[in-house]
């Protein structure tokens, strides 16, 4: 019998993309007191400027170390996100349309945790945070709550850490801004120092021959963004592509 696994309370595995929430997610899993590893998967995505964005954030928020994790979700492809086939959707597009964008991953969050788990259960972390939010958000299924503690059960069956003496989850998912707005995400992050000026949230960049990032402006995780910083009466730092100059680059009021 392999022995028992020895968790320690205080550690954490943080699902970090690069992108505004998950940076916050760390920042809070911080403040909170948690000794951080981050988890960032490589995973054939277009917009693979976020994982420069996550090795950056993951140091220089404090966590105690960075892991890449390469998945080949674009040989499955049915995303916009990892099939060069599927256009990425504007904003304007989306309006009326499905509920559920083209930009939606098949299982992605479902896989990461699964892997995040593995990781925690090696690494003998007693949580995983994921910066899931179901309030301003593409309407992804696997963001909302009623997911997130599903997951938590199964993989509390199908572990080896298992479920503890008093019938909790050895390995609890922690989902601190799912039931957020945009708006509020960007407050608490920056009340935590965030450099939001450091994160990615673009799924359709333009990268200039000498490595320059311009978020495109136009796509659904875009305008999310835009908007939350509005609505933050927070400075938007983002650079946007030269030809999209819009006056919600800083708050006004």
């Amino acid at each position: 019998m392999p022995p028992p696994i020895e968790f320690a309370p205080h550690s954490a595995v943080i699902l970090l993309s690069g992108g505004l929430d998950s940076a916050t997610c760390l920042a809070l899993a911080l403040a909170r007191g948690r000794d951080c590893r981050t988890i960032s998967f490589d995973y054939g995505q277009r917009h693979r400027h976020e994982l420069a964005a996550a090795a950056a954030l993951s140091p220089g928020l404090g966590a105690a170390h960075h892991l890449v994790v390469p998945v080949g979700l674009g040989a499955i492809g049915g995303s916009a996100l990892t099939d060069p086939g599927i256009a990425v959707p504007t904003a304007a597009a989306r309006v009326g349309a499905s509920p559920i964008p083209t930009t939606y991953v098949p299982a992605r969050n479902l896989i990461f945790l699964a892997l995040a788990t593995a990781y925690a259960e090696t690494a003998g972390a007693s949580e995983i945070w994921i910066g899931a939010n179901a309030v301003d958000y593409s309407g992804y299924p696997d963001c909302r709550e009623p997911f997130l503690r599903a997951f938590e059960r199964t993989a509390a069956i199908g572990t080896r850490a298992g479920i503890r003496p008093d019938g909790t989850a050895a390995i609890r998912v922690v989902a601190p801004l799912v039931h957020l707005s945009k708006a509020e995400i960007i407050r608490v992050g920056a009340s935590l120092g965030v450099d939001f000026g450091l994160t990615r949230s673009c799924y359709d960049p333009q990268i200039t021959a000498d490595g320059k990032f311009f978020a495109c402006g136009r796509c659904e995780s875009c305008a999310i963004r835009r908007a939350g910083f509005l609505a933050a009466g927070i400075e938007d730092t983002t650079v946007y592509a030269p030809d999209l100059a819009h006056p919600q680059g800083a708050a006004h009021g």
